[in-house]
Formats: C-alpha cells, sequence, structure tokens
C-alpha cells in the first residue's frame, strides 16, 4: 500500500501529523510516539519574540471536545532554533513550523529567520488578532488574508501553508485569498471561537471568557468546510477538526484533504496519531485501495 502524498513538492511518507498546539514541539510525546512514524510534526506557534499566554484558568473541557485560550505561549523563535529544531531532526519526519504574530512584521521577522534553518514547511496562523487593525484576525478578512500571504511568500524559502479560521461568513472566500496571495497549501479549521459558563460560581470558565472549541464537536463543521475549500481552490489541503481515528482521517480525505492532522485526541490519548495511521491502513486493506492518494476528494 502507498501512503506517501506530496504537498507543494514536499513528500511524505503518509499523510498524518498531529495539529499545532496539541504536540509541543515533539520532544513532550517523544515517549509515547515513535516521532519518525509520522508523515510530520507542526510545531506550536512561534513569534519573533517569547510570549506569556493568557491568565489561567485557560482549559475548559466541553461535551465532545475542549476549550483553550492558552493565548499561543512560546518560547520565541532564538530559544525554538537552538533547542526543538535540533532535537526534531534526530527523526526522520518532515518539520513544519507553525508561525504566529501581532503584526505583518512580526510574522516577516520568523519567516526570514527560518529561511536558513532545516525545516521543510511554514504554517502561518492567520487567526492572530492583527494590533495593528484594532485586533480583527488577520484570517477574517479577505484582503489581509491575501496581503499576509503576499508578504510571507516573499520572503519565505519554504512552501507556505495557510492555517484558515473557521470563524467567517464564508470560508471559501478566505481560502480563494490565501491562493491569490500564492499560498502552496492549506490548513483548515483552526478552533471556533466558543464560551462556557461555570454556573456554580456563577462565572466564565476561562479567564478569557471566549476560547476556542475543538474536538469532535466540531468535526462535522470542519469535514464541510474542507469539502467547500477543496472544490473552490486548486491547492492541496490539510484537514483538522475532531479526528480521533482512521475512518475520521478518511473522511476528511474523501471531502478534499491530501493530508489529516490530529490535535485534541493527543490530550486524552497521547498515541493518538499512532492509531490513526494504523486506522488508515486497516481501511485501505478492507475496501482495497492500494494508493491513498485516490481518495482525495473521492467524494464530490
Amino acid at each position: 500500500m502507498n501512503m506517501k502524498v506530496n504537498l507543494a513538492g514536499v513528500e511524505f511518507k503518509n499523510p498524518v501529523m498531529e495539529a499545532s498546539g496539541t504536540f509541543g514541539s515533539g520532544a513532550e510525546y517523544g515517549e509515547f510516539v515513535d516521532l519518525n512514524k509520522l508523515g510530520a510534526v507542526v510545531t506550536k506557534g512561534v513569534a519573533n519574540v517569547p510570549w506569556p499566554g493568557n491568565p489561567t484558568p485557560r482549559i475548559a473541557e466541553t461535551a465532545s471536545g475542549m476549550l483553550n485560550a492558552i493565548g499561543l505561549q512560546n518560547p520565541g523563535i532564538d530559544l525554538f532554533t537552538k533547542r526543538d529544531i535540533p532535537f526534531l531532526k534526530q527523526y526522520d519526519t518532515k518539520i513544519i513550523v507553525n508561525v504566529c504574530g501581532k503584526s505583518t512584521e512580526d510574522y516577516l521577522e520568523v519567516v526570514e529567520r527560518l529561511g536558513d534553518e532545516p525545516v521543510d514547511m511554514l504554517e502561518i496562523n492567520i487567526s492572530c488578532p492583527n494590533v495593528k487593525e484594532g485586533g480583527i484576525a488577520f484570517g477574517q478578512d479577505p484582503k489581509a488574508v491575501e496581503a499576509i500571504t503576499k508578504a510571507v511568500k516573499k520572503v519565505a524559502k519554504q512552501p507556505v501553508i495557510m492555517k484558515l479560521s473557521p470563524n467567517v461568513t464564508d470560508i471559501t472566500e478566505m481560502a480563494r485569498a490565501a491562493e491569490a496571495g500564492g499560498a502552496d497549501v492549506l490548513s483548515l479549521i483552526n478552533t471556533l471561537t466558543g464560551m462556557k459558563i461555570d454556573i456554580y460560581k456563577q462565572d466564565f470558565a476561562l479567564a478569557n471568557k471566549t476560547g476556542g472549541l475543538s474536538g469532535p464537536a466540531i468535526k462535522p463543521i470542519a469535514v464541510r468546510m474542507v469539502y467547500q475549500v477543496a472544490n473552490a481552490v486548486k491547492i492541496p489541503i490539510i484537514g483538522m477538526g475532531g479526528i480521533r481515528s482512521g475512518e475520521d482521517a478518511i473522511e476528511f480525505m474523501l471531502a478534499g484533504a491530501s493530508a489529516v492532522a490530529v490535535g485534541t485526541a493527543n490530550f486524552n490519548n497521547p498515541y493518538a496519531t499512532m492509531d490513526v495511521i494504523a486506522g488508515m491502513e486497516a481501511y485501505m486493506k478492507r475496501m482495497g485501495v492500494t494508493d491513498i492518494n485516490e481518495l482525495i476528494g473521492k467524494v464530490k
């Protein structure tokens, strides 16, 4: 069986990676998961300077999912290049670095710094609030999506994945804007904005009031958005949102994803990525599929 997929000229041994922010930068899961078996490791978001993140509490469980308001806490690009990239280079897996920022200049500084580092792709998190535009996320305005994509592509030495926010009226409009800006690949969906109130404390469950909803609860929305985007653009898609099993992953690929990312499932099952790979292989055997690429976008 062929499990290899190709995204923008980068070949992956299989289409399974984990979603940014759910796996640290790989070391945190190294004792549970053989990182050599993953198609890629996607790092936690990296900014030009260290970010402390939001005040606690910043995680809350919900029915079939969780809310998080971590606030993209990260060590900054200096420590990341010194510590995390050398760790990941020990493994036979592709390295995708997730990049975050509060202004276009922030993103470009990190992208330029990564230009000479041995990483395979960059995933640009455009769900970050644009401080210069009054806090609206880069990913919620198609003009901003196209502009930030163009700016990143101008300086990037690696292929660029634009990670789309689902908190928009029309996901295809944002996807087309990223494609027009020169994106090589799209990843979707990021978390959906939600809220939880503790009725006994009569207060917000998260210090931030709102957080990003992830987990199985969002999977049907994610599959729908991947399907819509796959039929609106010509570039490959990494699908994510509530994937826990090989069957979940196959559903995303049939909808049009060329690869998949496992997120929240890692928190309650550290072996989730391995289970997904094994489940996809079992499905292929059962269905007589010899090449995983045959399944991409098969459902029209």
